[in-house]
């Protein structure tokens, strides 16, 4: 059989031709659209970061401080019940303002508000109740000192003395909480905070409406004592 495999010249092998060498450009351009997308993407999310912890800490603020509102306000009615006992006792006090006081003071201690939930309409509804208590403790001290022989009662000084403390203790939790309420808000209604606040379930909060304006006639007068 006749040998037909081919010789080339020096003895050498024939050999197949080389292929072309392309440039990986596939994975170039993929590396560089990561790149992009990080040079993008991470401040986005380092402010979202931020933002969101700012968030958390006014919110927390906030709900601190109403706990010590609520405390000081749970004071109080701790305190005019004293009165109530005080005074129950005396056949000749005028019933009607004692009754009002009661019931002033039974409606405002079921107003509840979850230090959650301090939305709007919930918080106007706890200062209206806490409002009118004020209103009709007002007209208890009133009457009150047209009785000599109850201000002359053991502990009456004292009850007075311990109620005007905690008037006063009221209006700096409720004012704190006002400022902190506030700046909240603020913050989370800003541009493009607003767009943040409302993804991750930040609403805004009431605060006390009548702390500049109706203090006087929603805080006891102790000036006729």
């Amino acid at each position: 059989m006749e040998n037909t495999t081919q010789t080339l010249p020096n003895g050498g092998q024939p050999t197949s031709p080389r292929k072309e060498i392309k440039p990986k450009t596939g994975c170039l351009g993929s590396t560089m659209i990561i790149i992009l997308l990080l040079v993008i993407l991470l401040p986005i999310g380092i402010w979202m970061w931020r933002a969101n912890n700012k968030m958390v800490n006014k919110d927390q603020d906030v709900q601190a401080q109403w706990a010590k509102v609520e405390t000081a306000y749970q004071k109080r009615a701790d305190l005019v019940q004293n009165f109530v006992n005080t005074i129950k006792g005396m056949s000749e006090f005028e019933q009607s303002t004692l009754t009002q006081v009661i019931e002033a003071r039974s409606k405002a201690s079921s107003v509840n508000i979850n230090a959650e939930n301090l939305d709007e309409e919930t918080f106007a509804k706890f200062e209206k109740a806490q409002d009118e208590f004020s209103g009709a403790l007002s007209k208890l001290m009133v009457v009150m000192e047209q009785y000599p022989t109850l201000q002359s009662t053991a502990g009456y000084m004292s009850l007075m003395t311990d109620l005007k403390g905690i008037e006063n203790e009221i209006r700096a939790e409720r004012n704190t909480f006002n400022e902190l309420a506030q700046d909240y808000n603020k913050y989370i209604k800003r541009f493009p905070n607003k767009w943040l606040a409302s993804m991750f379930g930040f609403d805004s909060v009431g605060y006390f409406k009548s702390a500049a304006g109706a203090e006087k006639a929603t805080t006891v007068d102790f000036s006729k004592k």
